[in-house]
């Protein structure tokens, strides 16, 4: 165990976490050179396209430093703010992290963010500053920022570049020396923790896991704590780019574990594998994760419920921060309510469903979670518009504040306070890190950030401004449930929750859109937006007309009037009966409203 060191990466979006970790394998020769290529451990093809990393990977490599032979456990990690559940998952499973801070554009929110969820686990934090080869690169002032943040030496900040390959002997020297090594009693009973899986169609669910005490064996008889089942070790290893198959691992290292378990719902990020003839004591998991945004996902045909649902428990075992339970709604028929940790969190897993399954679903409107105080004093949670119980029977509502950091530069100041008032933000602090880096922290509801807020802030900040958030409770608020109608009848996945003094303005806009996807029919369609009773915005859609009076030249304009009156008999019996069919793009259309 003196020779095992477990570590991950850590930084904002872009500080090259991933180059590193390829510089990294390169160093101790984990690949050949035929198996490297660019960001080799984002495997999946949309982490490719976007350029990010959606999960966190692990991998082993051996590195030999003054005559010793030392193995290192590797796990790189998402920087985006929706994955902040991968990098909490990969910090409970290591011993130390390197932070990583680009020296062109300095700490951001994320650094922050993820640096504290290093610290409550007392990780070593090794600061490593990337990108010193730029150009535009300021090493001395970020090393200053590193400083003040981390309370470091600024000769323990490593200087590096990923893409160049500066530096990365004194990383792999620094991470030997500084990461204690794993503690653990090797002939304790078993205590090994899950922190993630994957689906496999040809030899069931592989589990992945870190041993705390213990040690576990190839055909060893193993328990999951929390489930209760038990299980034979059919096969057990390392993760080196492939899995490489062992007989024992001990206290310390991280393995997978392949027992043909074939139903997705036992296996539990989190959960303690132990031996089932000497059980030991569960480890202390993860805190269950907290979704922040609620949508609907059904599939485009409703005979392909049963497997979506199947697709959903496989997609979990690789995401354990997405959540879901079943619902059905009158327009779209039996579907999932799922909880994302973000917009962009709930983009993947909708492509994710597409590619690995080859499923088409629908998703609706994203709305996050409101409480409802009714009259009688007991409380209500509202996940979809749909739940809002009738306006008489509540005393009021309730929606969820953040607290958001935002970091920007200096010159975006005015914009952003705009962008954030408009949002029914308030501005709460405001603080220089430099002379020309402004932290800023506004309290503000969930509900406006869900949609479009962190394109936005990119847009305006021009890519600078890094967003961080974390919910601080409940507060009284006047929402309003906005339904959309056609022809009177309402389509409940077009509903919304919404502020009273937005609803006219995104009831408008909401109508405006519909009226441009809808196909026009033999009748007219009526749009409109309510709040209860109260219509407050409409659009029509014109009916097709077929000219009747095409036949008629000359002759009495009674004839002619006859022929519209029975036109306009035969519209209004159509009305009555006809059904609007919604195309997929007036759902998504939705999302896209401004």
């Amino acid at each position: 165990m003196e020779n095992i060191r477990n570590f991950c990466i850590i930084a904002h979006i872009d500080h090259g976490k991933s180059t590193l970790a390829d510089r990294l394998l390169e160093a101790t020769g984990t690949l050949t050179d035929r198996q490297m290529q660019d960001q080799v451990l984002d495997n999946m093809d949309l982490e490719r396209e976007k350029g990010i990393t959606i999960k966190a990977h692990a991998i082993q490599m051996n590195y030999k430093m003054d005559g010793k032979n030392y193995i290192l456990n590797l796990i790189d990690t998402p920087g985006h703010v929706d994955f902040s559940y991968e990098v909490s998952r990969s910090i409970a499973a290591c011993e130390g992290a390197l932070l990583i801070v680009d020296a062109s554009q300095g700490i951001e929110a994320q650094t922050i963010s993820n640096l504290y969820l290093a610290l409550e686990h007392d990780l070593e934090i090794i600061p490593v500053l990337n990108k010193i080869d730029l150009p535009h690169a300021m090493p001395d002032e970020v090393t200053d920022e590193i400083v003040d943040l981390i309370g470091c030496k600024p000769e323990d900040v490593i200087r590096a570049s990923a893409k160049e390959g500066i530096g990365i002997n004194d990383i792999l020297r620094a991470v030997v020396e500084r990461i204690k090594p794993p503690k653990g009693d090797a002939n304790a009973p078993l205590q090994a923790m899950i922190f993630d899986s994957v689906f496999n169609s040809f030899r069931g669910i592989e589990v992945y896991f870190r041993v705390f005490n213990g040690s576990i064996r190839k055909g060893d008889r193993v328990k999951f704590v929390s489930t209760g089942k038990e299980y034979t070790a059919d096969e057990i290893g390392v993760l080196k780019l492939e899995k490489h198959p062992l007989h024992h691992i001990n206290a310390g290292n991280v393995g997978y574990l392949i027992s043909g378990i074939k139903v997705a719902s036992e296996v539990h990020v989190g959960d303690t594998i132990t031996h089932a003839d000497r059980p030991g004591e569960a480890v202390r998991g993860f805190e269950n994760v907290k979704p922040m945004v609620f949508a609907g996902i059904y599939p485009v045909d409703t005979t392909e419920f049963e497997e979506l649902r199947a697709s959903m428990e496989k997609l979990q075992l690789n995401d354990a921060s997405l959540v879901w339970e079943p619902e059905t709604s009158a327009a779209l028929g039996f579907g999932f309510r799922c909880g994302f940790l973000g917009m962009l969190h709930m983009e993947i897993i909708q492509e994710r469903l597409e590619r690995e399954f080859g499923m088409t679903v629908i998703t609706t409107v994203p709305s996050v979670q409101f409480r409802a105080i009714k009259t009688d004093g007991s409380m209500y949670e509202i996940n979809a518009p749909s739940e809002m119980p009738e306006p008489n029977t509540v005393d009021h509502i309730e929606e969820p504040y953040i607290k958001a950091q935002i970091i920007t530069k200096a010159e975006f100041i005015g914009p952003i306070i705009k962008l954030c008032m408009d949002k029914r933000g308030v501005i709460k602090n405001q603080s220089y890190l430099t002379t020309d880096r402004v932290e800023m922290t506004f309290e503000m509801p969930l509900a406006e950030i869900v949609f479009d807020f962190f394109d936005k802030l990119k847009t305006i900040s021009k890519g600078y401004a890094s967003l961080d958030y974390h919910l601080i409770g409940f507060r009284e608020s006047d929402m309003v449930k906005l339904d959309i109608q056609l022809n009177g009848e309402k389509v409940d996945a077009l509903s919304a929750i919404v502020h009273r003094s937005k609803a006219y303005e995104w009831g408008k806009k909401l109508c405006e859109k519909l009226r441009e996807l809808l196909p026009r029919q033999m009748f007219e369609i009526a749009i409109q937006a309510a709040i209860g009773q109260k219509i407050v915005a409409r659009e029509t859609v014109k009916a097709l007309r077929k000219n009747v009076l095409a036949k008629c030249y000359g002759g009495d304009i009674t004839r002619k009037r006859k022929l519209l009156e029975k036109q306009k008999k035969g519209k209004k019996r159509m009305r009555q009966v006809g059904n609007v069919e919604i195309p997929q793009e007036a759902f998504m259309a939705v999302l896209k409203i401004d």
